[in-house]
């Protein structure tokens, strides 16, 4: 027989029920479960980018023999040395040096970053300190009072405000830093364009000085023979006109040249005075720019990047306004010492202390909270359509260019064609003037045919350079 029967389990098994002993320790837990229960409905919606319908092809793209430049010159940072041009170079430098729209953008920058960490810092606890001293009469006494303490407080993120706070924040700054890239990029072909603009007005200048130097020639031609008999003054005042006609354009671009290094030198942050450039030839060619795919838009251009980070900014902001129904949850602590009498502050008796939680909930707003929420509905949905509309801005920018490129490439190509042809006319035009076949007004007929084609071509040029930069620029450069 056992004489040590083994005790029944159920007997010996530790008591769970809720003892006067063990409430303390559990009533936070408690308290806490209905608050746990309800943080997964405060929560932001889970991001996601939106989506947005890409074609898989440019409908402006060339066939693909025209990409023949190498995609490693534009995906570097230095995009704008595809155009060879070391004073394009050195003037871009100091686009990131002087430019004050670029200081500002930068202090944006750091603003927004400031802002993430004042957001982050709500994440942990506060400690303040703080010292007093006073003399009172009250009831026909005089007394001192004098206080040391120390206070601590930290709010629980059971809802996830903070949180989302932190998120938007977070977000918000990685706009701004789009933002910047965006603007650097943009001030960066501004100064393309106009630099371009500036070295075809060079070139301008250079053919208009060319041209008065001919005109001059052929009106102490007509003037010889007035003198010999075989022209007449009508011819001579018709050479005279048409130098001095001339001469008004060469002065008509040098106010176009003086503009254009004007706005150079406030791209690059100096006065106008302080800048001087010297007359210098046009690029030789325009270089081929490969466009790429259209996807490749919503990774390189920063203004797109910028639209969605703010989309992702808005999301977080629902998660903040969610949290706003729910109550705040703070847990304080506060200790030091008082006294009457300053020798006697730091004493044991003098000691105070408190600690506990607090619990705080608007009961009724009106309305307020509701409407926080739909206003922030709201602006995510019109982030969202401020988004789409980006893409459709930046396919739109890369399509015009294309075509644009491509037109004017051919345009400018059958102009040098139409260049040569009254070039030919105007050498049959002289010969036949000097043999006296033709009156003079056929010389200046043909004179002014090769000039104006001569004019055509530099400014087909330059639009070819200013759309290539635009092209640059949509596709997102070398951000």
């Amino acid at each position: 027989m056992n004489r040590n029967p083994r005790p029944d389990r159920a007997t010996h098994r530790p008591s769970r029920l809720v003892t006067p002993q063990r409430f303390p320790r559990l009533f936070p837990r408690l308290l806490a479960l209905p608050f746990a229960l309800l943080a997964g409905c405060t929560s932001p919606p889970a991001y996601v980018r939106p989506d947005v319908a890409v074609p898989a092809a440019y409908k402006e793209q060339p066939p693909q023999g025209w990409q023949a430049a190498r995609p490693a010159d534009l995906h570097r940072s230095a995009w704008w040395t595809v155009f060879g041009d070391s004073g394009l170079d050195a003037l871009i430098a100091d686009v990131d040096a002087g430019n004050q729209d670029l200081r500002r953008a930068e202090a944006l920058l750091r603003q927004a970053r400031a802002a993430t960490d004042a957001a982050r810092a709500s994440l942990y606890p506060s400690i303040s300190g703080g010292a007093a001293a006073s003399r009172a009469h009250q009831a026909g006494s005089t007394f001192s009072a004098f206080s040391l303490d120390v206070a601590a407080g930290w709010e629980l993120d059971l809802w996830g405000r903070v949180r989302s706070s932190v998120a938007a924040a977070e977000a918000a700054a990685s706009a701004s830093e789009a933002d910047l890239a965006a603007a650097r990029l943009s001030l960066q072909a501004q100064l393309a364009q106009s630099y371009h603009q500036l070295r075809i007005a060079d070139a301008q200048r250079k053919l208009l000085g060319e041209t008065v130097e001919s005109y001059q020639r052929s009106l102490e031609l007509t003037r010889n023979r007035l003198a010999a008999g075989v022209a007449t003054r009508a011819d001579v005042a018709q050479a005279e006109s048409q130098l001095k006609g001339a001469e008004a354009q060469r002065l008509e671009v040098g106010i176009a040249r003086a503009q254009l290094e004007h706005a150079i030198a406030l791209l690059t942050g100096r006065a106008p005075s302080a800048l001087a450039l010297a007359e210098a030839p046009m690029p030789a060619e325009v270089p081929a720019v490969p466009a790429g795919v259209p996807s490749q838009l919503l990774e390189r251009r920063p203004d797109i990047a910028a639209a969605e980070r703010r989309v992702a900014a808005a999301n977080a902001q629902i998660g903040v306004a969610r949290a706003a129904y729910f109550p705040t949850l703070t847990l304080s602590a506060d200790g030091g010492f008082r006294s009457n009498r300053l020798g006697e502050l730091l004493s044991l008796p003098n000691r105070f202390w408190s600690l506990g939680p607090s619990l705080a909930a608007a009961l009724f707003d009106g309305g307020a909270r509701a409407a926080a929420s739909a206003q922030a509905a709201a602006a995510y949905d019109a982030t969202v359509a401020a988004y789409r509309q980006a893409v459709l801005t930046a396919f739109g920018e890369v399509e015009d260019n294309l075509v644009a490129l491509s037109v004017l490439a051919d345009q400018e190509r059958v102009q040098r064609e139409a260049l040569a042809a009254a070039r030919t006319a105007l050498e049959i035009a002289t010969l036949q003037y000097k043999a006296g076949t033709v009156s003079y007004l056929n010389v200046i007929v043909a004179q002014t045919a090769v000039l104006q084609s001569e004019r055509a071509v530099l400014d087909l040029r330059g639009r070819r350079l200013t759309a290539t930069v635009a092209l640059i620029k949509a596709t997102g450069g070398g951000w």
